[in-house]
């Protein structure tokens, strides 16, 4: 069978609206991808303000960047099918949103991007809402990813996604675990913004600095880090627990940035261990796919190279299309699943009850 999707992803690091489109086949339970284009779109000013800055926006207000960032997501999709010719070519649309408020222990993970606004200008149907039903079933709505790493990249089993989050994934025989590990180019960026700059380019900036081992420690010593897995980051605990200690610390923004560096790779080989310590086939698979845009961070790169050898764990840096684009890829793939009503989420990563085929789905009507 043979389905075609587009994918549209933002991340919290808030670069801009990924959107892929591709075609996937299935034959007897094994899937192949055929990526056929991608872009990433930039926000415009003010909307990607009120993307950093969502968690102190009113009711009111969060409901209209909701509409807001639908229309903005059904402008990019119109305009991503007329520049590839993708009229009339296109099932459906797995559309992942911009998480706003992110709290699984409360009962809720909120994706702003409004479906039904999706659908209604696309005239298509879209897959939205992709965490909810998890989070109802007592798990914590993320990552979502790793069924499409499973999927769709089988040669793999471990994965490592550096976004505004840094997200770990293995995938052994009868069981998969995937959690966030700790905020990664959300961090960054802001760092890098301080310079007036978006975001580091190629690391060279934190190339640049001295680590310093105070707030090494200090960063080291939050209490999410203590925590097993399953887990997950909200980005409002970001800037509430991590931004400030940045902040707070008196050191250049190449210090501040080499020293995030040197945590983040901390702290992917301290989830690494644990993985093993509880999963021993983890032992057995040494390498490690990294997409993301982290994975252009040559620094980044280089510090997790080094935390990792004691390890014995080689990192895999696919081609460039795949980097940038592998999560909204499996955006598509999820909608695929949820049309197929067959799981998105499992629970062994979640820790939901069960597993789940999660999505709101919103039919589009073509005049």
């Amino acid at each position: 069978m043979i389905y075609k999707a587009i994918g549209v992803m933002s991340g919290s690091s808030g670069d801009g609206l990924d959107v892929v489109y591709a075609q996937f086949h299935e034959s007897g339970g094994r899937w192949e991808y055929y990526l056929e284009a991608a872009e990433c779109f930039p926000y415009p000013e003010a909307l990607h303000a009120q993307l950093q800055e969502l968690s102190r926006l009113d009711a009111l207000a969060y409901k209209r960047l909701d509409v807001a960032l639908g229309r903005f997501i059904g402008e990019k999709i119109l305009a991503f099918m007329e520049k590839y010719g993708l009229q009339y070519r296109v099932d459906l649309i797995g559309s992942h949103g911009h998480t706003g408020f992110h709290r699984p222990e409360e009962g809720f993970s909120d994706q702003l991007g409004n479906g039904a606004v999706i659908a209604a200008m696309t005239g298509l149907p879209v897959v939205a809402e992709l965490r909810m039903l998890d989070v109802a079933l007592g798990g914590q709505g993320a990552p979502i990813v790793p069924i499409g790493e499973k999927y769709l990249f089988p040669a793999y089993a471990w994965f490592l996604n550096i976004g505004g989050i840094a997200n770990l994934s293995f995938h052994g025989e009868d069981v998969s675990v995937a959690f966030d590990v700790c905020a990664a180019n959300q961090i960054l960026n802001r760092l890098a913004m301080l310079k007036q700059q978006p975001f580091d380019k190629d690391g060279d900036m934190a190339a640049g600095g001295s680590i310093q081992e105070a707030l090494l420690h200090r960063l080291n010593g939050l209490s999410y880090y203590t925590r097993t897995f399953p887990k997950s980051i909200a980005n409002e605990w970001v800037m509430e627990q991590v931004w400030p200690i940045l902040q707070q610390y008196e050191a250049t923004v190449e210090d501040k940035l080499a020293t995030y560096c040197v945590h983040v790779a901390m702290q992917l080989a301290q989830a690494i261990a644990e993985v093993r310590q509880q999963l021993p086939e983890a032992y057995q698979a040494t390498s490690l796919l990294v997409t993301g845009g982290g994975a252009f961070h040559r620094y980044l790169l280089s510090c997790i190279q080094e935390a990792l050898q004691p390890l014995q764990m080689q990192v895999v840096v696919p081609d460039a299309e795949t980097v940038k684009f592998k999560e909204a890829l499996i955006m598509a793939f999820l909608a695929i699943r949820r049309w197929r009503e067959e799981s998105t989420v499992r629970s062994s990563v979640t820790g939901a009850r069960f597993d789940s085929i999660g999505g709101a789905l919103w039919i589009g009507h073509q005049p």
